[in-house]
């Protein structure tokens, strides 16, 4: 059986308790929260505590785990949950159903059904198949087309600066469905990226920068003056930890970008400014798991990479400016495949990706001013950024 969302003015459709006991699997998983019944297939492999921790109570009510302990789940997960609602759920008295109750439960799902038919655009629930995915505005979640601040069906970017001051809660209050940003194909294609786009451009840089130190130091030709009359010969071994100290130092920089650019807080009366932070970062906080832009564009990549290695130029002997500028652009590529993962993968619970995404996640739900950290929660910890920890 397949199950269509519902917004909450949608006629419900009813299940029963046997129905919802077959949605147990990996391909269709159901849960309930009370009387109210959840497809959170798409979920699954979203979910900061892996998917089996849902897998494990799929077919049951969930309002115990939702309410805590260990984890009391945040404003913004349980309004994330009403996006998968389906139905109500239709109590057996007994074991088995009795006739009247089936009967019962047919001619409401019947009504319901009706009713769905002779509902407008604005009310009607739109599956998600294949073919919405070349709608630009295409609506695969709950959102009230009447009472949200934007209209989903245009394009955002020049929607949101009108938003003032209501601007920071509503970009805090995620939604499971795609963003258009432009009108224009070309402009809005500009903004998205595959995952794999970021590999396969930086890696050969990574590569060739990596070899071109390594073997230039390996000349022994390379030393730094101290004095006049003193200077000490750099030895190719030393490539690795200037490669390391550029690592190291992308962290810092990925900590400040993250915090001080992405999560800068626009004036209420700055149209501009608040449509710039939607473009760099709102968007991603509003659709988290849009898969089309959760890594950066290489052409916006290459700015900050540029200035990176600018930087360094002017500050460092040519050499080792350049070692250690191949660590940190080799950090921003794993920052961005983590970041990715982060949000689409399974990590095995226990483990340091684990651990990695339930913080991100939490930072998107519930933490929106703290956990800038994304490959590491280090810098947190010194700028008193830290999310408290939970247990999942």
């Amino acid at each position: 059986m397949s199950a269509v969302r519902m917004s909450p003015s949608t006629s419900p459709r009813f299940f029963t308790e046997r129905e919802v006991a077959c949605h147990t699997t990996k391909d269709s998983c159901w849960v309930l929260l009370g009387t109210r019944v959840y497809d959170v297939t798409a979920f699954l492999r979203m979910h900061p505590g892996g998917e089996a921790l849902i897998l494990r109570r799929s077919g049951t009510d969930v309002s115990r785990e939702i309410e805590g302990p260990p984890h009391r789940h945040s404003e913004n997960a349980r309004r994330w949950m009403e996006q998968y609602y389906i139905g109500e759920l239709v109590r057996n008295s007994g074991t088995e159903q009795t006739e009247q109750e089936e009967q019962a439960v047919r001619e409401r799902r019947k009504t319901s059904e009706q009713t769905e038919g002779k509902m407008t655009e604005k009310t009607t629930v739109k599956k998600v198949s294949e073919d919405d995915e070349d709608n630009p505005y295409n609506l695969c979640s709950s959102v009230d087309l009447d009472k949200d601040l934007v209209d989903w069906r245009k394009p955002l970017a020049w929607q949101v600066g009108h938003l003032g001051e209501r601007y920071d809660a509503w970009v805090h209050q995620p939604v499971d469905r795609p963003i258009r940003l432009f009108g224009n194909p070309l402009l809005e294609a500009g903004t998205k990226t595959s995952w794999y786009w970021v590999p396969v451009v930086w890696l050969p840089v990574v590569f060739y920068c990596s070899w071109y130190c390594y073997t230039t130091l390996a000349k022994s030709t390379t030393r730094i003056d101290l004095t006049s009359d003193m200077s000490i010969p750099i030895h190719k071994y030393t490539f690795p930890l200037f490669f390391m100290m550029g690592w190291f130092l992308w962290t810092f920089i990925e900590y400040c970008i993250h915090r001080f650019v992405f999560h800068m807080k626009p004036p209420a009366h700055n149209y501009y400014l608040i449509m710039l932070h939607f473009l760099l970062h709102g968007q991603h906080h509003k659709s988290p798991f849009d898969g089309s832009r959760l890594v950066f564009p290489p052409g916006l990549a290459s700015l900050v990479v540029g200035i990176f290695y600018l930087t360094l130029q002017h500050t460092l002997p040519d050499i080792i400016s350049t070692s250690v500028f191949v660590g940190g652009l080799c950090g921003y590529v794993v920052y961005d495949m983590i970041h990715y993962y982060l949000h689409y993968g399974s990590p095995k619970r226990g483990s340091y990706l684990y651990s990695l995404k339930a913080y991100h996640v939490k930072h998107h739900f519930e933490h929106q001013r703290s956990g800038f950290g994304i490959t590491t929660t280090f810098w947190d910890h010194p700028f008193n950024t830290v999310i408290p920890d939970e247990k999942f």
